[in-house]
């Protein structure tokens, strides 16, 4: 029996919905408002005979997977690591035992830190200070208790002493960052003296802690210590308070990005509660890629100084690149020089200020143009240096070209001339990381998941599951070029040289050959989505979708050929190479 149908045999689907919905009894099934979208009549239906919801005001609908993707904004292999961990089913495909094993001891290492630090603060003589200070800047006691803020007094080894008392083994603790080891043998704590934060991802395990320092000494080290990279906290990926933040974020289609934990923990408190933080430091593309299940509505706080300037336009870059929609924040001057500060002097001027956010361009604009001189040339230049990078950077046509044309008018030259200096800036290494080589055609696709990705991992998906529906498929050789994830191009190829040689597809062999030690690799995820996705399909069927499959994946690939081989012609026509042009155009007409 596969992992998913285990999984579906111990989760009740009403009980599991039902922590979500209201439901009511209708006949044999439970009915309740939607929670996909708004409605006043009850058309949202799961029936346990089946294993299923349906909505028949919005149409969605599936199994207990595709709920949990849809209400906690989940990739399938998160959904079914949150479900499988719920049912109590180890699963054969994304990890080691060893691994799970461990993952399950540094999550309960982890718990009982956050108990350990939380009781400490609310009862011990030792954390008197810090529950003066967590008082004086005006944390309610039910607010400590939601976000389990704690504390450790500063002694060496405290929290490590109490948790080898409480069996945990040494290799474990250090492997959770909670302890150091010494050079010349021994251990000690890496938190000691300071305000805990525990971190949470977005699924409500604690995965790290924020260590904030009471007092100041010359041993104290930085004023926030954090968790290092360990198995479970990826300071990339995580983003603090979105466990607590996800579903306001959808209900208000828009998150409030702040700095720090406090910022996160005072806005809660005020009632604004679709406010997250990235803890200091730049948005990741993995950190958008997250909040972009939830919204791709950002407003953007940040420290009225320059470190807190420079860290929002960090990362403001990655955000527009992935195309989110950005506005500023500002605080007034004198109101604060946080949300947090905003918030004790008057909440109504940092309330005002989340209403009246600024376009991100907008804002821009009126920083750079402000004291500029248009009248002079290089004053003009100045101002299209500064603000064409952050317009490349918006990956919309339409929006684009709108801010271009804003641009060219109120410094007053021809748009034709600032899209030339666009594409300089496009091309020079600052603002590209990774340069084409000079030969190099590049591919009409953004860096981001693309339907020929969609294409290519459902044909994998097929093959992997039923290995004779591959055939000598006629398959376009520029496909991998277009493909957004190296993985997904490098299986794609394994798949066919493998055919090739030996007439068959191993998929203990793949396995191997993609296993570098990680939790997971791309081949058991495929594995895992076509024990789900086609689970009651025959194998016949499974064929004709793979031709299908096929022949849109052609489609797509002479799609993007044709529009690559469109720029070229154009360069040539402006070069007025006339042989160069005949060639493309015959190319072209091959393609059609």
């Amino acid at each position: 029996m596969s992992d998913t149908q285990l999984i579906k045999d111990k989760i009740d689907i009403v009980d599991l919905v039902g922590e979500y919905v209201q439901l009511k009894p209708a006949g044999v099934n439970q009915k309740g408002l939607c929670p996909f979208h708004r409605e006043k009549t009850p058309s949202f239906m799961v029936s346990r005979e089946r294993q299923s919801w349906h909505c028949f005001g919005c149409s969605k609908g599936g199994d207990i997977f595709s709920f949990i993707q849809e209400i906690e904004s989940m990739e399938f292999i998160e959904a079914l690591r949150f479900l499988a961990d719920r049912a109590g089913v180890p699963l054969t495909h994304t990890r080691s035992e060893s691994d799970r094993n461990q993952k399950n001891r540094l999550k309960d290492i982890n718990v009982e830190a956050a108990r350990f630090f939380h009781q400490f603060l609310l009862q011990m003589p030792a954390a008197a200070g810090a529950r003066q200070y967590l008082n004086e800047r005006g944390l309610k006691e039910a607010t400590i208790e939601e976000w389990r803020i704690g504390f450790i007094s500063d002694q060496w080894d405290l929290l490590t002493q109490y948790l080898l008392k409480k069996g945990y083994g040494i290799d474990d603790l250090v492997v959770s960052g909670l302890t150091i080891k010494k050079d010349g043998g021994g251990f000690y704590d890496r938190f000691r003296g300071r305000i805990m934060f525990p971190i949470w991802d977005a699924h409500d395990t604690v995965v790290g802690f924020t260590g904030r320092v009471l007092v100041e000494t010359e041993t104290s080290g930085g004023k926030y210590v954090n968790t290092p990279q360990t198995p479970l906290y990826d300071k990339s990926r995580v983003v603090f308070g979105l466990n607590k933040a996800k579903q306001e974020i959808k209900k208000n289609d828009r998150m409030i990005m702040v700095e720090g934990q406090m910022d996160v923990v005072a806005c809660h408190q005020a009632g604004m509660k679709h406010v997250v933080a990235v803890s200091g430091t730049a948005m990741t593309e993995q950190q958008v890629e997250v909040l972009k299940r939830y919204s791709s509505n950002v407003s953007i706080s940040f420290d009225a100084d320059s470190a807190g300037i420079a860290a929002a336009k960090r990362g403001r870059d990655v955000a527009l690149q992935e195309g989110m929609n950005i506005t500023i924040i500002r605080i007034p001057d004198g109101a604060g020089k946080d949300p947090d500060e905003c918030l004790k002097k008057n909440p109504e001027v940092w309330f005002d200020a989340v209403l009246n956010a600024e376009e991100y361009i907008e804002w821009l604009f009126v920083g750079v143009f402000r004291g500029r001189n248009i009248t002079n040339p290089k004053e003009k230049q100045q101002i299209a240096n500064e603000l064409l990078p952050d317009i490349s950077r918006i990956p919309y046509a339409v929006e684009r070209d709108h801010w271009l044309r804003e641009l060219a008018g109120r410094i007053g030259v021809d748009v034709d001339i600032l899209k030339e200096d666009m594409e300089r800036i496009r091309r020079s290494p600052k603002s590209k990381p990774q340069q084409a080589k000079p030969n190099e055609v590049v591919s009409p696709y953004p860096p981001q998941k693309t339907r020929m990705d969609a294409l290519v991992e459902r044909f994998l998906v097929l093959v992997l599951r039923y290995p004779t529906a591959y055939e000598e498929w006629d398959l376009p050789g520029g496909v991998t070029p277009m493909l957004s994830t190296p993985d997904l191009a490098h299986l794609y190829e394994s798949v066919g040289s493998g055919y090739t040689t030996q007439h068959s597809i191993s998929r203990d062999n793949l396995r191997h050959a993609f296993s570098d030690g990680n939790i997971e690799n791309i081949v058991d995820t495929l594995i895992l989505q076509g024990d789900l996705l086609f689970q009651n399909t025959h194998e016949s069927q499974a064929k004709k979708e793979v031709a299908v499959i096929v022949a849109e994946i052609k489609k797509e690939w002479k799609q993007a050929e044709r529009i690559i081989l469109e720029r070229e012609i154009d360069l040539a026509e402006r070069a007025g190479d006339a042989t160069r042009i005949a060639h493309l155009n015959s190319v072209f007409e091959t393609l059609r």
